[in-house]
């Protein structure tokens, strides 16, 4: 067994005990707007996106992509007109799918988001989400998707300007092709963070990005003075092969606890190995993280803490609609395994469940009859299924 009571004793120890209380989260920020309306109880597990997103998922046909600058299947930053264009463009380009109501969804993005979310409305654990969000109609779409799935929004500041947003196009084979206008959102600095972000907190989730790397080391020392946990996705094979150096020096720091990384991300690690396998970069992680785990898509994951290593299988039943928040669903359910004390296998698993809920629908977020076919699944295979909220 390796959960946190057990693997992750030696790193409370060293850090301190990880504070579990229901103290009231009041953040001390005079400079922006708070949004104190939800639990005032400080959440089990806190995500920090520094920027506040608006996802448009639209499912499409390919004459669109050829349209548009930049290759398919990759993730080019676009200015707020091109945005425009591009969204102007899919209303006469979307593909019709029978199942999905509706062939264009907009919801809160973002891999922390969507990771975040999922622990609130699927596994009923108490999350928060610590970023800024901007005064716009996007911002208050953000804030309204987030707080009605449960999320904490009390760590959450609106700013003067716009709210970040992303128009991800998915085509009949479920491939996505995303588009972000970043340049101009609002987003949380270092400087704005206060360790009242972090008091009663668990767990801090967190992905890695050069541009947020600021904020980022201030909210892990923050954190770390809480006693807390700190969790890292790994963003992307592109982010891990550009800037590899300073994720090396924040993997070999020794802060964070549980490290998430796809088969890509994986090898681009461990680019300048002879053996770049998902085994081997697994056994890097586990040498500097409690624990560790590299995901295979559609070969389930591996996963490592201490000196127990675990492989599972994918969920042979989850047909793949479109693969966005697949990752970050299957973080939120490893994450849920842990805090439930739940063996490594069993983390894995709930893992693999959760994520392939995810696929069955466009987007990020859930629906309701995928949470439903999750529990399902959870069930048939003797795992403990969420109750209410923790």
């Amino acid at each position: 067994m390796c959960s946190e009571e057990g693997g992750g004793r030696q790193a409370k120890k060293r850090r301190g005990e990880a504070r579990m209380g229901a103290e009231p989260l009041l953040p001390k920020n005079t400079h922006t707007h708070t949004h104190t309306h939800t639990q005032p109880n400080s959440p089990l597990i806190l995500g920090l996106q520094p920027s506040a997103l608006i996802d448009h998922v639209a499912k499409i046909d390919s004459s669109l992509l050829a349209q548009i600058p930049g290759e398919r299947g990759g993730s080019i930053p676009v200015a707020i007109e091109e945005l425009e264009h591009i969204l102007n463009e899919v209303k006469t380009h979307i593909l019709s799918s029978p199942p999905d109501p509706s062939p264009m969804r907009t919801m809160a993005g973002g891999s922390v988001a969507n990771t975040i979310r999922g622990l609130s409305a699927g596994f009923g654990v108490n999350c928060g989400i610590l970023g800024a969000c901007g005064d716009d109609e996007q911002g208050g779409l953000f804030v309204s998707n987030m707080g009605s799935s449960g999320v904490n929004l009390s760590t959450l500041r609106t700013k003067k300007g716009p709210t970040a947003q992303c128009v991800c196009l998915v085509d009949a084979l479920g491939n996505r092709t995303m588009r972000p206008c970043l340049s101009s959102a609002v987003k949380i600095q270092a400087e704005e963070l206060t360790k009242e972000d972090f008091k009663g907190v668990k767990w801090l989730v967190m992905r890695y990005g050069i541009y947020n790397l600021e904020v980022i080391h201030a909210a892990i020392r923050m954190a770390k003075q809480e006693g807390v946990f700190v969790s890292l996705d790994l963003a992307s094979f592109e982010m891990v092969r550009d800037f590899r150096v300073p994720l090396l020096k924040l993997l070999q720091s020794g802060d964070i606890d549980l490290c998430f990384a796809n088969e890509d991300e994986a090898r681009e690690l461990l680019r300048d190995d002879e053996n770049t396998s998902p085994e081997a970069a697994l056994e890097f992680l586990a040498k500097h993280c409690q624990w560790a785990v590299v995901t295979l898509g559609s070969n389930g994951c591996l996963a490592k803490c201490g000196r127990e290593m675990v492989r599972v299988p994918a969920i042979g039943e989850a047909k793949a609609t479109d693969a966005t928040g697949a990752g970050d669903l299957f973080a939120g359910g490893f994450l849920y395994g842990l805090v439930k004390g739940l063996s490594l296998e069993e983390c894995c698993r709930v893992g693999t469940c959760s994520g392939g809920s995810v696929i069955r629908s466009l987007g990020g977020e859930v629906t309701p009859e995928n949470w439903q076919w999750m529990y399902k699944q959870m069930q048939i295979k003797g795992l403990p299924v969420p109750g209410l909220r923790q």
